[in-house]
């Protein structure tokens, strides 16, 4: 006998069918493929879209990931320009960059929803409520919905229903816009951006795949998963080899370890 599909699954599924058509906003990471992914095989090709907005912001190796994983699930996929980096308030990296992102993004991708009737959905889960995440009610606010948090889906057991259905996206390291490296105040730029695309793209060449590269001017601040600093350290000619190519003059190592988001503690009200 098949077992049943966890309630989370049918309750995703379940509200799918409910919106009917949908367009689904596909950077290629763990949340957005398997969102994807469900949609597609729920609504089928004529009634699920997956987009994938480009931009100095997207690592070329997830938009990539994102044109494979597309081939091999036979999305019905596509790119779509956004233009942030034309917003000044995006550029001056306050606080409130990601909802300057959504925006643009909402810019794009909408008219294309409206002309199809479809909804636009991003992969929000209910981990991504405990952080500093503005985009989120910019998004919302354009009528985008979350269909991963409405069913109840955390990113671990995102993960778990992917490796079930069989997605090698299950595992796949979290790998947010490359803007989330710089401070806030720092002002963002397409020259930065690369910089922090090519240094993490040369540590990535080293064997480290869980990693961030922080901007900090001429200084780049490495956070590497925490299992992986002794090694990190006893190559640390490579490391800083590799960086410095990049472009940084200085080149620290982060003892604390990989911490997603953690740029934003300075801006969490005390607890």
């Amino acid at each position: 006998m098949t077992a049943a599909p966890p309630v989370p699954l049918k309750r995703l599924r379940a509200e799918l069918r409910r919106l009917g058509r949908v367009v689904v906003a596909f950077s290629g990471g763990v949340d957005s493929a398997f969102l994807a992914y469900v949609a597609h095989t729920t609504l089928g090709p004529g009634c699920a879209r997956a987009v994938t907005a480009v931009s100095p912001s997207l690592a070329g190796v997830e938009r990539e990931e994102a044109a494979a994983l597309a081939t091999e699930w036979g999305l019905d996929w596509s790119t779509v320009e956004t233009d942030e980096m034309a917003s000044a308030a995006y550029r001056a990296n306050d606080p409130d960059r990601c909802a300057h992102c959504k925006d643009a993004l909402m810019d794009a991708v909408a008219p294309q929803a409206e002309a199809a009737g479809a909804t636009v959905l991003l992969g929000v889960t209910v981990d991504d409520l405990g952080d500093h995440r503005p985009g989120q009610q910019a998004a919302a606010d354009r009528g985008a919905r979350f269909p991963l948090l409405e069913a109840g889906f955390t990113k671990a057991e995102v993960r778990e229903q992917s490796r079930r259905l069989g997605l090698r996206t299950w595992d796949k390291p979290a790998g947010p816009c490359l803007a989330s490296r710089i401070p806030y105040g720092t002002p963002v730029s397409v020259q930065v951006l690369g910089t922090v695309e090519r240094a993490e793209a040369a540590v990535r060449r080293l064997g480290f795949d869980e990693l961030r590269v922080r901007h900090y001017g001429d200084t780049a601040r490495i956070e590497i998963a925490g299992h992986r600093l002794a090694e990190a350290v006893e190559r640390r000619d490579e490391v800083v080899a590799a960086v410095e190519v990049a472009g940084y003059r200085y080149v620290t190592l982060d003892l604390a370890g990989l911490r997603s988001g953690n740029l934003n503690d300075a801006h969490r009200p005390p607890s």
